[in-house]
């Protein structure tokens, strides 16, 4: 198994640096570092240092070209898309990779998580202006 993030331009590669961090960043990160203490293959890509790696990965790409940099950040589960637009939670990250995280049970034996996590869906009570998810 193998976690794709795909991030905003940010000043460094994790964005938790400067003088304002983001809670969100700082969330984020603890989550990525406990995936990888779980043997989890996680690679993260910032779009200001590492713009190749938007290029050569296809369904970035497209999303870029058709959304814009509002799909960032954009994660991949084995090169699905699972979330797009924020970053997903740790018991989101932790179903798609069979593991158990506070809160979360762990995937039957022979089962995968399916089903996308994040995206934008159009809420009527609004303007037409987008509503993300909130599973993640």
């Amino acid at each position: 198994m193998k976690i794709q993030v795909f991030d905003p331009p940010m000043c460094c590669s994790s964005g938790v640096c400067g003088p304002s961090v983001d809670s969100e960043l700082v969330r984020f990160a603890a989550d990525v570092d406990w995936l990888k203490r779980q043997g989890i293959e996680v690679e993260r890509y910032n779009l200001a240092q590492q713009p190749a790696a938007f290029a050569n990965t296809p369904v970035v790409k497209e999303a870029l070209a058709t959304e814009g940099n509002a799909c960032l950040p954009l994660t991949l589960v084995d090169g699905a898309v699972v979330c797009k637009g924020r970053y997903p939670t740790r018991e989101v990250l932790a179903g798609r990779a069979g593991l158990a995280a506070s809160g979360t049970r762990p995937a039957a034996a022979g089962t995968k998580a399916t089903g996308s996590c994040c995206g934008s869906s159009r809420s009527p009570a609004t303007s037409g202006s987008p509503k993300r998810s909130s599973c993640c």
